[in-house]
């Protein structure tokens, strides 16, 4: 098979969450263990660090692994979903994995994963392991995809654990407070493995705490500890408590007996995005009109982006905006403003809510715009209808931004 027809075979043979929601969601590290078992466990061949949380774990995981490669480490990166090709969610110093691996990772494999039904994510986790074993990484940077606690990464024994914060989000998988999602986020935590929280939550404060106590864990609060002030390329007030949470995952790694500078640390931070590749993240694509898309899409990270908004000066707000069809647009409806023209569109997937039923239910809200057919032409008239004086904000969904980067 060519890397074309693999990944039309990844995606459409075997359920994948990233596109069909709850039916692709499975609950159980079973066939993430065969699977291993079948590939000889090669996620004990690396070092490896583990990061989960609501929002932020995906910045957090490229700033330390920018930060490892700038003290010369040889670093693996996985990390989920992808925004414009599959590959992006395996790297390692930066470089993606190849055609060739991926196309060969399925091929010699095939028999056994349609025999289990391994899910698109659990055997995409499998190759991440393989080509990181193979490729003799000195650590590896491992994002959580959802979850924790039965997360397909959480096979691994990392040198340090991190938790980034917690919101409400996947609440029908989660569950629907935020202890009970701390819960399952805080199952990455692994005996006499340190843990390092980002945010301070007095509802997730003390699920953590006992958590550790019975893994007989160290645990400690980023932003309780962290003093520093550091800047990174990765722009968004939004940023200061993942850099916090960096700094304190690279100090943890330091009593592990990792070599990293202040300097490194310094430099790696500003150099996320080109050691990395990162994008989504407040990403400026251009100016006069100033244009920015992130990601953040659930309430605590709709929160942030929208509080960086309104730092900004501009004539008149334009917002393209498409959201997935189990979002609970009124966890998130209050924190858009009414005083922007909105470009409604629906991300072509197959999750995508449709446009006009997005319309119609923001309206209540007292939200205003029209209906596009696709993302792209709601850009296009957006680019269309802004002065060189205004906002065009692009964001709801991942997907959303996928489409326009």
């Amino acid at each position: 098979m060519t890397y074309n027809d693999t990944l039309e075979w990844m995606f459409s043979q075997l359920p994948m969450y990233q596109n069909q929601g709850s039916t692709a969601f499975k609950k159980d590290l079973s066939n993430t263990l065969k699977l291993a078992k079948h590939l000889n466990f090669p996620e004990n061949n690396f070092k490896s660090i583990h990061v989960a949380g609501t929002n932020g774990k995906g910045s957090t995981s490229h700033m330390l692994a920018s930060i490892l490669q700038e003290a010369g480490y040889k670093v693996g990166l996985y990390t989920s979903p992808h925004l414009k090709d599959f590959k992006e969610r395996i790297k390692i110093n930066g470089q993606e994995v190849s055609e060739t691996f991926v196309v060969d990772f399925i091929a010699r494999n095939k028999p056994f994963l349609e025999s289990e039904s391994l899910s698109f994510f659990e055997m995409t986790v499998g190759m991440a392991f393989e080509y990181f074993s193979e490729e003799k990484v000195d650590i590896a940077v491992i994002e959580v995809g959802m979850g924790g606690r039965l997360d397909s990464t959480n096979i691994i024994r990392p040198e340090v654990s991190v938790i980034t914060n917690i919101g409400l989000d996947h609440t029908q998988f989660l569950g629907n407070t935020l202890e009970a999602i701390a819960f399952e986020k805080g199952g990455i935590i692994k005996n006499h493995v340190p843990v390092v929280i980002g945010e301070t939550q007095s509802e997730t404060q003390t699920v953590f705490e006992r958590l550790s106590d019975k893994q007989q864990s160290k645990i400690v609060f980023a932003d309780q500890e962290v003093k520093m002030d550091y800047k990174s390329d990765l722009i968004g007030s939004y940023q200061s408590k993942n850099i916090k949470t960096v700094i304190q995952a690279i100090e943890e790694l330091g009593e592990k007996g990792f070599c990293i500078s202040e300097d490194q640390l310094k430099t790696g931070l500003l150099h996320v995005v080109k050691n990395t590749g990162l994008l989504g993240r407040w990403q400026i694509l251009s100016e006069n009109p100033k244009v920015v898309c992130d990601t953040g899409h659930n309430e605590s990270g709709l929160k942030d982006v929208m509080n960086q908004l309104s730092k900004e000066e501009f004539d008149d707000l334009h917002i393209v905006f498409g959201v997935v069809n189990d979002k609970d647009l009124g966890s998130i409806a209050h924190l858009l403003p009414k005083n922007a023209k909105y470009y409604f569109c629906k991300p072509e997937i197959p999750r995508g809510m449709d446009a006009s039923l997005l319309k119609e239910q923001l309206s209540a809200f007292g939200l205003v715009g029209m209906v596009y057919s696709s993302v792209n032409e709601a850009y296009k008239f957006a680019l269309e209808n802004a002065k060189t004086s205004d906002f065009i904000y692009v964001g709801g969904s991942t997907f959303v931004v996928a489409e326009i980067i």
